[in-house]
């Protein structure tokens, strides 16, 4: 029975909450903006202070949903065409530890492809995971990681068939889908279950001029960033479970042990109104994002010698679908690396997603198109003009190489585990690294606990850190030294 998509049933419990004025004798201390800082109380305005509200009981609880958070969710798992969804208020790296932990048992293998976020070792090393990481295909013109091929998935499936999950990240960030649905029928024929990074995908499946989605390629399980590209609050994500090959009660006792005995409801109902947006104008949605995108597309396409990124990708490099929401512009041949043209559109305003050695990327959602985009846009036209006048000599993407492959050492939580000391990068090499090193955006591990320090990586991190990049993860932010397995 298809259920009211028009209803909003946890902000409408806030709201009533709300409505009825009833005097706080509980947390938070803030007292409904009554102890509040005055300058952030103004800043928030009075009607969000006074729904920053603490657990009650007419506002259900995330830990045994009955209520208006069952009742949201369960909204959201029919929109998606999940069995079971759960809100996530720590991020998408939330889902996708309660993704790894409720596929996977301790010491379980899972196929994990090298350019997943920082966020997967996080899960592995909680769920005390082993990976099996498969190298994506690389895009020698722009410089960037694209998907591992059904093929290659195959091939690692038929060489460990102890594997219990493949995990991918489709759509990755420059807006590349991987074949998900050929790679579902790989893994679920080794009986593997196929788990997604759809951080940068909660909009797919509301547009033809979009990819599908990945609950509509068949995976068990995705994580969606409703935060990054659709309407809800920063760190606002969705975990989308299908109980054929998952366990939906441990999903939901995973979720429960990672989230927090204190959720934001704030944060909360902007989940629920993000559902309710997407069900009421989802099509309209995408298709004005795209309709922005392109308009932005057309702008840098004026200019010779800048490279973009379009569907033409499709079909080669395990690419199976592009979203031409994102916008990504090649600076090399003009001489430019990704962070000093991304400097020069800050100072004139513009701040875009992510820079890398040879690229920018814009992140155009529906949000975008509005009274101010033809301003915005001819902002960007005036400093692509100026870099136009001032070309530099072309760059040969020698300065973006593929990332060095990874070498196992040491299993991920037992390095993780071990005694530490600081070494000058410089001489690393041979060492067995003891901390996550990574340059974001957008956050691909360099190094993972347990992994032999190489020539070769302390090249292509001194690269990094020479074009600006910045790094995270390693207790020196500078990356001068690096924490290493005590021998």
């Amino acid at each position: 029975m298809q259920a009211d998509q028009s209803k909003m049933p946890l902000l409408a419990a806030m709201l009533q909450y709300k409505k009825e004025r009833v005097y706080p004798f509980h947390t938070p201390g803030h007292k409904g903006g009554r102890g509040m800082e005055p300058l952030l109380a103004g800043e928030l305005g009075a009607g969000a202070v006074q729904m920053d509200v603490s657990l009650m009981a007419e506002l259900d609880d995330i830990h045994c949903p009955t209520g208006c958070i069952g009742a949201a969710q369960d909204l959201a798992a029919q929109l998606y065409g999940s069995d079971r969804c759960f809100f996530a208020v720590n991020g998408t790296t939330q889902a996708i530890h309660a993704m790894l932990l409720t596929a996977v048992k301790p010491g379980g293998k899972v196929l994990v492809p090298r350019n997943a976020h920082r966020s997967v070792a996080g899960g592995l090393l909680l769920g005390d995971l082993e990976p099996v990481y498969i190298t994506p295909q690389f895009d020698a013109a722009f410089g960037i990681n694209t998907q591992v091929t059904a093929a290659q998935v195959e091939a690692a499936l038929e060489q460990q068939p102890a594997i219990k999950a493949v995990f991918l990240t489709s759509p990755n960030y420059y807006g590349q889908a991987a074949d998900i649905k050929a790679i579902a029928k790989a893994a679920h024929a080794r009986g593997a279950v196929l788990l997604v990074d759809e951080a940068h995908g909660p909009h797919l499946g509301f547009s033809s001029l979009l990819p599908p989605s990945a609950l509509a390629c068949g995976v068990d399980a995705c994580a969606q960033s409703t935060h990054k590209i659709v309407g809800a609050m920063t760190q606002c994500s969705m975990l989308q479970v299908r109980g054929e090959r998952l366990d939906l009660e441990r999903a939901a006792d995973v979720m429960s042990l990672l989230t927090t005995t204190s959720p934001n409801y704030l944060l909360l109902a902007s989940l629920d109104a993000a559902r309710f947006q997407l069900a009421s104008c989802g099509r309209q949605m995408s298709e004005q994002a795209v309709a922005a995108a392109d308009r932005l597309r057309l702008v840098l396409q004026s200019f010779d010698g800048l490279r973009l990124l379009n569907e033409d990708c499709v079909g080669s490099n395990g690419i199976a679908a592009f979203d031409r929401t994102k916008v990504t512009v090649s600076v090399a041949d003009w001489g430019y690396t990704g962070v000093e043209v991304a400097d020069c559109l800050r100072q004139a305003g513009v701040a875009v997603e992510l820079t890398d050695a040879a690229n920018v990327l814009f992140l155009v959602t529906y949000g975008d198109g509005g009274d101010d985009y033809d301003a915005v846009l001819a902002v960007i036209k005036q400093v692509f003009t100026k870099l136009g006048q001032n070309k530099k000599t072309p760059q040969t993407l020698a300065a973006s190489p593929q990332l060095p492959a990874p070498q196992q050492a040491l299993l991920l939580r037992q390095a993780f585990d071990s005694a530490k000391v600081s070494v000058p990068l410089q001489n690393a090499a041979g060492r067995i690294c003891a901390e996550q090193v990574s340059f974001y955006p957008p956050g691909i591990p360099v190094l993972l606990p347990g992994e032999l320090v190489t020539e070769a990586i302390i090249a292509y991190c001194e690269n990094m850190k020479n074009l600006r990049l910045p790094v995270s993860g390693p207790a020196d932010g500078s990356l001068r030294e690096i924490r290493v397995v005590l021998e």
